[in-house]
């Protein structure tokens, strides 16, 4: 599904009366603005506007100001100190010159959309980007995330295995035919629609076949780019044609499919649990909202030798059925201020 019309949600916000204190359900056909046109509108209605010469507190102000501007919401005379501060679409504002973003006396939420701001050496407005808490835990190198959940990979004595015979109940009747051809899909990362997402079999045989496959070693600190090389491995099997990836969860959006390279035997899980019950930032199909549980996991064992990577193993299983193939291991570590560092392409990717 291409993107949605970003005007019409702005046109229901304005007409339905309500504040940025009311509840919006996520996934609302109607009022519930999707991650990817919330940066669309907000991208549009916030850039080349001037902070120059304005105080922190009155700039935060100015800008939140702007925003309920731009979504149709009446500008309360104070703003209230909730967390978020924009809690009828769940998600905070940060105004960013720097790469550093700074999350403080808060844990990451899955969910929650982070509106990041970016301006220039003069303060003028340059870029927004819009990510959930998902997106954003995997880009903090620090160790001192909040939460996060991780799993032990353990190898099978097969070199590909299906865990969950089936997909959801919830997911299952939007399923396509095995044999539906991906290839006039224009991106991966559109959002699922009726009659297009491959079982969960399909989506395992077509990616068995990558077992032995090979790609360049971009070095051991350099896990996002050898994430990015089998992610373009997983896009061909599948049968799309071209490759794409914008760093929101999962990683294949349209199939509702994340993928995980091990080379090591935990399993990063980042702040979204697997078997998770609460709903994806993505609209309804057929007026079902998906969980985070339906979402299937692709994962991939490899070893290297420094210059390539050598898939080895494969496992494929639904978020409901992910810890009863790889045992969870838990942990929380707390730090009053989370300070996660934006790689140089993060407002352009």
């Amino acid at each position: 599904m291409p993107m949605l019309n970003p005007r019409r949600f702005v046109a229901a916000i304005a007409s339905s009366g309500r504040s940025i204190y009311d509840h919006i359900q996520i996934g609302d056909p109607n009022l519930w603005i999707p991650s990817r046109e919330l940066e669309a509108i907000l991208d549009n209605g916030l850039r080349d506007i001037s902070l120059a010469g304005l105080p922190l507190r009155t700039r935060s102000k100015v800008v939140k100001s702007k925003i309920c501007q731009i979504l149709g919401y009446p500008t309360p005379q104070a703003f209230k100190r909730t967390k978020p501060r924009f809690p009828g679409q769940l998600f905070d504002t940060y105004v960013q010159k720097s790469n550093n973003l700074q999350v403080w006396n808060e844990q990451l939420a899955p969910s929650r959309r982070y509106v990041i701001i970016r301006v220039s050496t003069d303060d003028i407005i340059v870029c927004v980007k819009v990510v959930t808490g998902a997106a954003l835990a995997p880009l903090d190198t620090t160790g001192t995330l909040t939460q996060k959940y991780q799993a032990r990979c353990i190898p099978g004595t097969e070199a590909t295995e299906l865990v969950s015979a089936q997909d959801t109940d919830f997911l299952r009747p939007f399923l396509s035919q095995p044999d539906f051809n991906l290839g006039s899909i224009t991106a991966p990362v559109n959002y699922p629609v009726a009659g297009q997402i491959l079982p969960i079999v399909a989506v395992f045989n077509r990616l068995r076949c990558l077992i032995a496959a090979t790609f360049a070693d971009a070095g051991h600190d350099q896990e996002r780019n050898r994430g990015a090389a089998l992610h373009r491995l997983c896009c061909r099997a599948l049968g799309y044609e071209a490759y794409q990836d914008d760093g929101q969860f999962p990683d294949i959006r349209h199939q509702l499919l994340e993928i995980k390279l091990q080379t090591s035997p935990t399993i990063d899980l980042g702040l979204v649990c697997p078997d998770s019950a609460d709903v994806l930032d993505i609209p309804q199909i057929q007026n079902t909202q998906i969980r985070h549980c339906d979402t299937r996991y692709a994962v991939f064992l490899a070893r290297t030798d420094g210059e390539q990577v050598t898939l080895t193993h494969l496992v494929l299983a639904t978020g409901r059925d992910f810890f009863r193939r790889f045992p969870q291991f838990g942990g929380k570590v707390f730090n009053r201020k989370l300070q996660i560092p934006l790689p140089g392409d993060f407002f352009t990717r």
